[in-house]
């Protein structure tokens, strides 16, 4: 498998491991939505506060690049993409999702009797509502290190959904 692919298919498996370990459900988006820059949707199966089902849409990359710095993550975006998560929509918000990876495939997993370990983590960010650009090919967005996500995060963030709350 080329390894671009390879590095795609890990990053949604991380994400589907997320939402099903918080009891939300994982979609790949298919490739009408794809083109629109939307990868995966994650559904509640249930109400969360007065919301029924809340949904929230996904666009994921990855990479082994260093992007760390002390505190935020420099992810270089399309300009296309870019402004695809500038879009508002309170019914299924966009956010973007980078899954960080070990440079060397072997390392992306480790397995034993008792654990499964999926190697380096993913950070989040909304970009709904940031200025436009000049730029004409990439944006880069700076993602805090402490948007980690997981679990937690993204309880939180369905209940924000739920609560009619901006990312």
């Amino acid at each position: 498998m080329e390894l671009n692919i390879q590095k795609e298919e890990f990053s949604y498996a991380y994400v589907h491991a997320v939402a099903s370990a918080a009891g939300y459900t994982f979609e790949r988006a298919p490739q009408p939505l794809d083109r629109v820059g939307v990868d995966v949707i994650i559904t509640s199966p249930k109400k969360i506060g007065s919301k029924r089902r809340p949904q929230l849409e996904l666009q994921v990359k990855s990479t082994s690049r260093t992007l760390l710095t002390d505190d935020v993550i420099r992810y270089s975006l399309s300009v296309k993409n870019y402004e695809e998560l500038r879009e508002y929509d309170p019914q299924a918000p966009l956010i973007l999702v980078v899954v960080l990876l070990p440079e060397n495939v072997e390392e992306w997993v480790e397995i034993s009797e008792d654990e499964l370990c999926l190697k380096r983590c993913a950070y989040w960010r909304s970009l709904q509502g940031q200025p436009s650009t000049t730029n004409k090919t990439n944006v880069t967005v700076q993602i805090p290190r402490k948007n980690v996500f997981g679990v937690d995060a993204i309880k939180n963030i369905m209940e924000s959904i739920a609560r009619g709350v901006n990312l």
